[in-house]
């Protein structure tokens, strides 16, 4: 019997790319979201709007008997937004995750995924040693957006707990790629400097913070297999989901620039930069088989011309 799943967030980024891999396995999906996808048609079998801070729609989004909920609906964005909306992200995304996995346990839902993010974890020195999914706690995430997801893993547990539903958490890492938000104020670092690059005509841009930053990116193909192979598993307990390929922002504009065959200085201005640097383990979903097929630089190569295409039309 074919599975019904239910994906929330089907109009974002990375559950636009869920709901298509989902229908390619044969699944039955619903979709649900305040808006359908931006760029390309869903192929979820049922595409539902919806508003899931309402306790009334996100009881009727979660009516039908579905076998497993995706639960990727969130306020988020990139640093800029994070540390410019912190109020709008704790109450609307708090609003969404108890929501869901309240009507998911009513309505005696089997398995149930959370995205989290890696902003539940605090901030690391350059070249400290990788943390594992336990050191998490003493928690002292960097930013609300981070306290918010640890929470919604608090609440999704204790609900596995109560009701026996099988629980999984991913907790991601920045993820980038086509049909990703590059424009507004939300897009994050990756999407950003393809944009900055791309408009660049005399070789400048500017970009936050003065460069050193380490950070790690995974592009989203590898991302939604990587969710994939953890609902698929039996791990119960949050898991990261990332990739060990780590670089400063000055490099990642490197590769960028490198991409866009631009030679680029960047200008370092005052911004929201976020952590100085992360490094955790990703031992835990690597023993599911999972391995990231893209390097940055492949990622970026097929992201950057996508980005490169909206903006000609954008200003065309």
């Amino acid at each position: 019997m074919i599975k019904r799943i239910l994906v929330c967030g089907a109009g974002g980024f990375i559950g636009s790319h869920l709901v298509n891999k989902l229908v390619e396995e044969g699944f039955y999906v619903r979709g649900v979201d305040l808006k359908e996808p931006e760029w390309s048609k869903s192929k979820a079998q049922e595409f539902m709007l919806a508003d899931l801070r309402e306790t009334d729609q996100a009881a009727e989004a979660l009516s039908g008997d579905f076998d497993h909920v995706y639960q990727l609906a969130a306020d988020m964005g990139g640093m800029g937004f994070i540390h410019s909306a912190e109020t709008e992200i704790m109450r609307n995304s708090m609003l969404i995750n108890l929501n869901v996995i309240d009507q998911a346990a009513r309505n005696g839902v089997e398995k149930y995924f959370l995205a989290s993010s890696v902003c539940v974890y605090r901030d690391m020195q350059i070249g400290e040693s990788e943390l594992s999914e336990i050191d998490a706690y003493p928690a002292n995430p960097d930013n609300e957006y981070g306290w918010e997801k640890l929470y919604a893993e608090r609440a999704v547990l204790a609900y596995g707990r109560e009701f026996g539903i099988s629980t999984r958490i991913a907790r991601f890492q920045n993820c980038y790629g086509p049909e990703g938000t590059w424009l507004g104020g939300r897009e994050k670092a990756p999407a950003a400097l393809c944009r900055k690059i791309a408009e660049s005509t005399n070789g400048h841009i500017e970009a936050w913070g003065d460069g050193t930053a380490v950070r790690s990116f995974i592009f989203v193909d590898d991302l939604v297999t990587g969710i994939r192979k953890l609902m698929e598993s039996d791990i119960e307990e949050p898991t990261n989901i990332g990739t060990r390929e780590y670089v400063s922002v000055q490099e990642l504009v490197q590769i960028v620039a490198n991409v866009a065959d631009k030679k680029i200085e960047p200008q370092w201005i005052s911004g929201p930069v976020g952590v100085q640097s992360r490094n955790f383990s990703n031992d835990v979903i690597e023993s599911t088989g999972f391995k990231p097929i893209y390097s940055l630089a492949a990622g970026l190569a097929i992201t950057y011309p996508w980005i490169e295409e909206q903006l000609l039309t954008f200003n065309s």
